[in-house]
């Protein structure tokens, strides 16, 4: 199994930065591919970037050009920089993780982190 852990999350006023992580643990080696979601009350839980496993990158419309996915390996570790945020960005952010055990494959999702920008 896949265990994660997120942080980094703050209050934040517009136009600034915060860098959240997402620490993984346990079969990190059948990890596929992990990505960060938002979400808000009321509403669906959206994605906003993932990497896979081959360093591929890809980024929800809202997040292109102001945030960037990254990942250290060594660490098992997982960040999202995000940059000239706006008061719409705030939301819980979570990251998940597919990963495979034999022919299935399985999601695991940390606790969440909030994002709070303020203009």
């Amino acid at each position: 199994q896949v265990q994660l852990v997120e942080s980094g999350g703050g209050l934040v006023q517009a136009g600034g930065s915060l860098k959240l992580s997402c620490a993984a643990s346990g079969s990190t080696a059948s990890i596929k591919a992990i990505g960060w979601h938002r979400q808000t009350p009321g509403k669906q839980r959206e994605l906003v970037a993932t990497i896979s496993s081959g360093g591929r990158t890809n980024y929800a419309d809202s997040a292109k050009g102001r945030f960037t996915i990254s990942r250290d390996n060594a660490q098992n570790t997982v960040y999202l920089q995000m940059n000239s945020l706006k008061p719409e960005d705030t939301a819980v952010y979570y990251c998940n993780a597919d990963w495979v055990a034999g022919s299935l494959t399985f999601g695991s999702w940390g606790q969440g982190t909030q994002v709070t920008v303020f203009s």
